[in-house]
C-alpha cells in the first residue's frame, strides 16, 4: 500500500497562494526563518520589497549575492565557478553550446535545478509573458499514487540523465537518479527532462523504455491540470525562493522591451542549505555529498 504524504509542502496553486507562509515583506525576514519555511513548510516563498532603488543593475546583483551567502552556501552555475546568473535572453541560436533554458526567451517545462534552493532576485520584467508557474512535487506524488501506481515506481527507479552541455568540469558522461525517492523518511524530487531526454536520443547511452516514457509524460500532464500549480509574475524587488526537493518550477514565453536596458532580467542563485534533509544514495553522482546539512550541488569547476 502506497503512503499517501500529509506535509505543509503538499498544496494545490491557489492553497498556497493564500496561505499566511507565501508573501512576506523581504525587510522583516530572517535568515533562519526562511531556512525553516523552505525545508519543513511549504517550501516556497516570495519576499517584496527588496531595495532595488538603492542600486544600479551591477550592485543590486552584488547585493542580492551577499544577501544569499546569508541564507545558504552559494554555488557554481557553470564549470568557471561563476556564482549568479542572469537569467535574461542572451539571444544566442537555437545549436549554440551556450544556449540553455534560462538564456531563452521560451517557455520552459516544469522542472528543478542542481541545488537545495533556488533563489531569483527580479531586476526588470517583460514587455509581457514570463510569468511564473510553481507546483508542489509531494502532491504530485500523491496524484499519481492515487490514479497510477504503477506508475509512481516507475517514477522512483533511476533515470538516466546525460552530462548538461555546459558542465564542462564533469568527467562523467551521464548519471543515473530517481525523479521521486525517500531516504531516513524524507522525501525528494528531482526532474530535468530535457537531459533525461538527451540521454535517450543519444546512441552511447541506454534508452529509456516504454514505461518510463509514460510515467513522465504522466507526471507532466497532472502538473498540467488546472489548479494544481500557482501562476503569479515576479516584479521589479521580488526574491522568489524554492526548495528543488519538494517543488517545481517553470515560466511561461515572454516578449521584451526593445531598448537593451529594459530587457527581462532575473538573478538566480543556486544554494546548499545547512538544514538540508538526506538524500538517496543515488543522487551522490549529480549532487556530491548526499548527507544532511552537506555542502552539494552546483556544477564542477575546471
Amino acid at each position: 500500500m502506497i503512503e499517501i504524504l500529509d506535509h505543509p509542502a503538499v498544496w494545490k496553486g491557489d492553497e498556497l497562494l493564500s496561505s499566511l507562509d507565501w508573501c512576506q515583506s523581504f525587510s522583516s525576514s530572517s535568515p533562519e526563518s526562511i531556512r525553516e519555511q523552505l525545508e519543513t513548510g511549504p517550501g516556497a516563498i516570495l519576499l517584496k520589497g527588496f531595495p532595488l532603488s538603492d542600486f544600479d543593475k551591477d550592485s543590486a546583483r552584488e547585493a542580492f549575492h551577499e544577501w544569499c551567502g546569508s541564507v545558504g552556501t552559494l554555488l557554481s552555475q557553470n564549470e568557471k565557478g561563476d556564482t549568479v546568473f542572469d537569467v535574461s535572453d542572451a539571444g544566442f541560436g537555437q545549436n549554440d553550446p551556450r544556449t540553455r533554458g534560462p538564456n531563452t526567451n521560451r517557455k520552459l517545462s516544469f522542472h528543478t535545478d542542481r541545488c537545495d534552493v533556488i533563489a531569483f532576485l527580479c531586476w526588470k520584467k517583460a514587455k509581457s509573458g514570463g510569468e511564473n508557474e510553481l507546483v508542489s512535487s509531494l502532491h504530485l506524488y500523491n496524484e499519481i499514487a492515487r490514479r497510477r501506481p504503477d506508475l509512481l515506481e516507475v517514477l522512483m527507479e533511476p533515470f538516466v540523465y546525460k552530462r548538461h552541455s555546459v558542465d564542462l568540469g564533469n568527467q562523467l558522461p551521464y548519471c543515473e537518479q530517481p525523479i521521486f525517492s525517500f531516504q531516513d523518511g524524507h522525501f525528494a524530487c528531482s526532474f530535468l527532462r530535457v537531459l533525461i531526454d538527451r540521454a535517450d536520443a543519444d546512441p552511447d547511452l541506454p534508452n529509456l523504455t516504454e514505461k518510463q516514457i509514460e510515467a513522465m509524460d504522466f507526471l507532466e500532464t497532472v502538473a498540467d491540470e488546472p489548479g494544481q500549480a500557482c501562476h503569479f509574475l515576479q516584479e521589479p524587488g521580488d526574491v522568489l525562493l524554492l526548495n528543488n526537493w519538494v517543488t517545481l518550477h517553470r515560466r511561461s514565453a515572454f516578449e521584451d522591451f526593445e531598448d537593451p536596458a529594459e530587457k527581462r532580467c532575473l538573478f538566480r542563485i543556486w544554494l546548499s542549505m545547512p538544514n538540508s534533509r538526506p538524500l538517496d544514495p543515488r543522487f551522490a553522482a549529480n549532487f556530491g555529498a548526499t548527507g544532511a546539512g552537506e555542502v552539494r550541488g552546483g556544477f564542477k569547476t575546471n
